[in-house]
């Protein structure tokens, strides 16, 4: 008998195709899971881009916008234009407390710029790449799908996997191809693990129920990410980011213009 023989004369096991259908939904999963974080740190970057680029011009034009507010409303001292006024300022108007508590050195997201050039004698440090490079990107990937936690059966393994893996997102975060590498050599290195046993048919299906579950949830965050407004900005110009900022920083000053105009006029009626 040959071996073509025996392979169709076996009778599989009950299992045996749940097996194959839990493994294809975890490999699935990783490539879905890597995809969203991929976007997800090119949103987050991109997010720090445009607040960093054109934040301060949204502030002059909504501080243009109070003073011009105010000017009419001292022109015309109508309630309405006072109301608006008041409204206009309140937008600009820092919140009480802050700065005296923080005194200009730091905010939620840690050090300013500026501060932490001080501290350390360094020039301020320019924002992060929009994208991390594709030797980045590729060295992810890799990492992802050989050490991603779904792989593992044991939880010692899993919980091994789930610190390395937060390891490996930091440094993706941070575009950081050195430290990247130093991790793939790391895990190379690490202990081997041996094939684990069939797990029991409950086992499969609570496995795979877990899986459906997690790729619901990644879904949902996905779609979170794709209907935000700095995804909708990327889509616009997915091959120059940058550019698009620019752009949208040269009409902002545009408008910034237009408005400073527009209050020396209502000044000069004073």
């Amino acid at each position: 008998m040959t071996s073509s023989e025996a392979e169709q004369g076996r009778v599989a096991r009950p299992e045996e195709r749940l097996e194959k259908a839990v493994r294809a939904a975890e490999q699935a999963l990783i490539e879905f899971e890597i995809a969203v974080e991929t976007f997800r740190v090119e949103v987050e970057n991109f997010s720090r881009l445009h607040e960093r680029k054109l934040g301060p011009l949204y502030l002059r034009i909504e501080e243009l916008d109070a003073l011009i507010a105010e000017a009419k409303a001292a022109r015309t001292g109508d309630p309405e234009d006072i109301r608006l006024a008041e409204e206009a300022r309140a937008r600009v108007l820092p919140i009480p407390g802050v700065e005296e508590l923080l005194n200009g050195w730091m905010d939620g997201h840690g050090l300013f710029p500026e501060a932490a050039a001080m501290l350390t004698d360094q020039a301020v440090r320019p924002p992060q790449r929009v994208r991390p490079s594709e030797e980045a990107r590729r060295l992810y990937r890799e990492l992802a799908r050989k050490a991603h936690p779904d792989l593992a059966q044991e939880e010692t393994e899993r919980q091994r996997r789930e610190e390395f893996i937060t390891r490996v997102n930091a440094a993706y975060a941070l575009g950081d191809v050195q430290l990247l590498g130093e991790l793939a050599e790391e895990w190379a290195a690490g202990p081997v693990l041996a094939e684990p046993e069939p797990s029991p048919a409950d086992e499969l299906y609570a496995r795979l129920e877990w899986l459906t579950q997690r790729k619901e949830l990644l879904t949902m965050v996905a779609k979170e990410l794709e209907d935000g407004a700095i995804a909708g900005m990327l889509r616009l110009a997915p091959d120059d980011p940058d550019g698009l900022l620019d752009e949208v920083a040269a009409r902002l000053r545009t408008d910034i213009e237009e408005r400073e105009r527009e209050l020396a006029g209502l000044r000069a009626q004073e």
